[in-house]
């Protein structure tokens, strides 16, 4: 009989056309990558079908790995006002489908990844994708860019964990 892995997190770096997915389990104390892509949705379609399309594919996902929660990436500031409103829309899309399901949610923004990542919160984006490597003893380069941004959002979570859940239970969180 397979042991049920304690804690299981999916990881997810919003986007309309292209929204990475992470998913980490722990395992004898560690955490380690089960797998990780990307949901693409066509620019020929309508908008509110892309949106349908993530939903639907983001189910998918949760059914096949059952994670114990969701860390998800919050929105940064963005010059172009059009896209930033359509990742908001995209990312509402995906919250909706996480708590429909019933998932603990955890929201980062990406300073914090990336300090939780780095220990910076300005780094470059492949001083990120090599630490999300080194952390999960990847040893090529995870691809597409968006993944390797969705498993640091999952490893994030991983880290924060025992304290979000105490400051759910109202404890001293400040």
């Amino acid at each position: 009989m397979k042991n049920r892995k304690t804690e299981c997190i999916l990881g997810i770096d919003p986007g309309f056309g292209r929204t990475g997915w992470g998913v980490i389990e722990k395992n004898a104390g560690e955490w380690q990558a089960a797998a990780w892509g990307c949901i693409e949705t066509s620019a020929k379609d309508p908008f509110a079908n892309r949106l349908c399309g993530l939903h639907e594919e983001l189910k998918l996902i949760i059914k096949k790995y059952k994670p114990t929660s969701v860390a998800v990436e919050d929105l940064f500031f963005a010059k172009n006002v059009k896209t930033a409103m359509k990742v908001g829309q995209a990312r509402g899309a995906i919250l909706l489908t996480i708590k429909e399901l019933g998932l603990p949610l955890y929201e980062f923004t990406p300073l914090q990844i990336k300090q939780a990542i780095t220990g910076y919160g300005r780094a470059e984006k492949g001083q990120m994708q090599k630490m999300v490597g080194m952390l999960l003893k990847i040893k090529k380069k995870i691809s597409p860019d968006d993944a390797a941004d969705a498993l640091a959002a999952a490893l994030t979570g991983g880290a924060s964990m025992r304290f979000l859940r105490n400051c759910g239970r109202g404890k001293n969180c400040g």
